[in-house]
């Protein structure tokens, strides 16, 4: 096993993630379309790559579904997973559009902090008190991002949509944590097809009647999007965390919100302002300190994004 060849791999995947938002800015159509492209050009990738493997190197992938009663078993968690993820994209997506890039994918960057409160109750996980200190310093750090600290409001709708997406997200992992006896890739093959069809209700009923227009350069990024910062993004992704210690994970995995945070100030000149960078720190260190802290015998977040990875 070439350990850093993993490392590389994984840091590439996350730094795909991070530059998401970049993306999506150059793209005039509507968010919800490009989140749907998203999930099926995903889900097809991925198919046709472990069709690709295992007939390049058949003793070690199968082509897709590896165990039909799995499946089966599991089928109800899986169609739910995929409708969580599916409304994580609608509003993430929809929050970069209505907000900055950095302040979308913090809010988003959220799921870990909210899992702490709701865990009790959906999970019947014991509430660890020394993390509610990192709840309060997420929640400190979301109003100093949101703009609100210095009376400023025009970020409200975007923070209010990268929270909701966070919600989706917990569902996502909630349902993960439900499923069993089923490789993470035929997960996500599930997981993304069933995300683009829980996405089309809602772009037919809302682009009903309007007329879209799908130039070269946006049709060229959706494809990117599906193709690259999905598709092969996933496959580098869950490379590297079936190799990787668990501690490398979590401490890489905070590269993608960085990431994000850097492309919104330094390509698209997005304004952060003093009290920005102090929330941002607060989310970021926050759900750092909540994850050294950890619990014996309990799995640990791949970088607040979990390793049941859906953005």
């Amino acid at each position: 096993m070439n350990r850093s060849l993993e490392r590389a791999k994984y840091i590439l995947a996350l730094v795909l993630y991070g530059t998401i938002g970049l993306f999506l800015r150059h793209v005039s159509l509507p968010s919800e379309i490009v989140a749907m492209c998203r999930g099926a050009i995903g889900s097809l990738f991925i198919f046709l790559y472990l069709q690709w493997k295992k007939k390049a190197i058949p003793d070690t992938a199968r082509p897709g579904m590896e165990d039909n009663e799995a499946v089966r078993k599991n089928l109800p968690w899986l169609i739910a997973s995929g409708i969580c993820l599916g409304l994580n994209w609608i509003f993430l997506f929809a929050a970069y559009t209505h907000t900055t890039v950095a302040i979308a994918s913090l809010c988003n960057y959220t799921a870990p902090i909210i899992l702490i409160l709701v865990a009790p109750v959906l999970l019947r996980e014991t509430l660890d008190r020394r993390k509610l200190p990192c709840v309060a310093g997420a929640v400190a750090g979301i109003v100093l991002v949101s703009g609100v600290w210095g009376g400023e409001i025009g970020n409200i709708s975007g923070v209010f949509m990268g929270l909701a997406g966070a919600l989706g997200f917990v569902g996502v992992v909630i349902c993960n944590r439900k499923i069993s006896g089923i490789s993470p890739m035929d997960k996500s093959i599930i997981q993304l097809a069933v995300s683009a069809l829980t996405i089309l209700p809602y772009v037919l009923v809302k682009n009903y009647g309007v007329s879209l227009e799908w130039d070269a350069r946006s049709v060229i990024i959706i494809l990117i999007l599906g193709i690259v910062h999905t598709g092969f993004a996933y496959c580098l992704y869950f490379s590297g965390l079936s190799t990787l210690p668990v501690q490398t994970i979590a401490i890489l995995g905070y590269l993608e919100p960085v990431v994000s945070v850097l492309c919104s100030a330094f390509f698209l000149h997005e304004p952060m302002g003093i009290s920005g960078w102090i929330g941002a720190a607060l989310i970021l260190g926050s759900a750092i300190l909540c994850e050294s802290m950890g619990e014996p015998g309990e799995r640990q977040a791949s970088g607040g994004t979990f390793p049941e990875k859906g953005d």
